[in-house]
């Protein structure tokens, strides 16, 4: 039984390990190749490691487009995911709050709407919002793509934080209300100390989905100086003339280096945040 459980994990570790390669092959292959020459980078597709190393396609990327360096690209996108995780998680804790510690006429049609809004596909609401926006006159803007995340409009994080705020013992908020708390105070004081690692949870994906997300900027984006980087890598790629593959994977291997650096250093607050519910009263 001994050497069949051993066999049985071994087997087991081979096949993760196969399926991992499989699954981060072609990242692996966009970052050898963007230190290929461009000409040569498909006529080589079969070939991981390029014969001769070459720092081109960096150069090139950066220098970006029409004089806008790709630096600009890159702070837009900082400056969108910033602002848009800071709305995102500070609305969806003070609603989680409400939901959770407040007793109020409505509240589980509420909380029900919000599970329901967790299943509605966004290219549902696609259409209609953007008419919304346009009509407001946000349409060119970074508006839509930061101010509605201000009003917890993401049900999953939402979500998330209620099930760490129902582990929190109320005798903490009896406690405080006996020594003149209000809400607030108890609010800021107390639960939001304690639900940090589904703070940083919901930091961590929020920040890499708006990082990541080039259908919305798209849609609302039109000027060239304002692109994100998801959507400036488009501008490598043209059907109607020349395509610089070289500076695009390139460009494409620094964008991937925020996100990767986030997760790695906040990997332990973002397991603590998905596998625990709060504290256990």
């Amino acid at each position: 039984m001994t050497t069949r459980k051993k066999a049985g994990k071994i087997l087991y570790h081979i096949i993760v390990c196969g399926l991992g390669l499989v699954m981060i092959y072609p990242l692996v292959w966009m970052v050898m190749s963007s230190f290929k020459e461009t000409n040569t980078i498909f006529l080589t597709a079969g070939q991981l490691i390029p014969e001769k190393f070459v720092l081109t396609n960096y150069i090139n990327g950066w220098k970006g487009f029409a004089k806008i360096s790709f630096a600009v690209f890159f702070k837009n996108s900082f400056f969108i995911a910033v602002t848009a995780t800071l709305g995102t998680v500070f609305s969806s804790a003070l609603v989680a709050y409400g939901l959770a510690r407040c007793r109020f006429f409505g509240r589980k049609i509420l909380f029900a709407a919000m599970l329901l809004s967790m299943m509605l596909p966004a290219q549902v609401l696609m259409i209609p919002q953007y008419l919304w926006y346009q009509k407001l006159g946000w349409v060119g803007s970074y508006k839509p793509l930061i101010l509605p995340y201000s009003f917890a409009i993401q049900g999953f994080f939402v979500y998330l934080m209620i099930n760490f705020i129902d582990g929190i013992p109320r005798e903490l908020d009896e406690a405080a209300k006996i020594d003149g708390c209000s809400y607030y105070s108890i609010f800021t004081r107390i639960v939001m100390p304690l639900i940090t690692p589904a703070l940083i949870t919901a930091s961590i994906f929020s920040f890499m989905w708006r990082w990541d997300d080039f259908l919305s900027a798209l849609l609302y984006i039109n000027e060239s100086a304002r692109y994100p980087v998801s959507l400036a890598l488009k501008l490598f790629s043209d059907p109607g003339s020349s395509s610089d593959y070289g500076a695009m994977f390139a460009m494409a291997t620094l964008s991937i280096l925020p996100a990767v650096t986030i997760f790695i250093c906040l990997q332990k607050y973002l397991v603590d945040g998905i596998s625990t519910s709060g504290l256990k009263g």
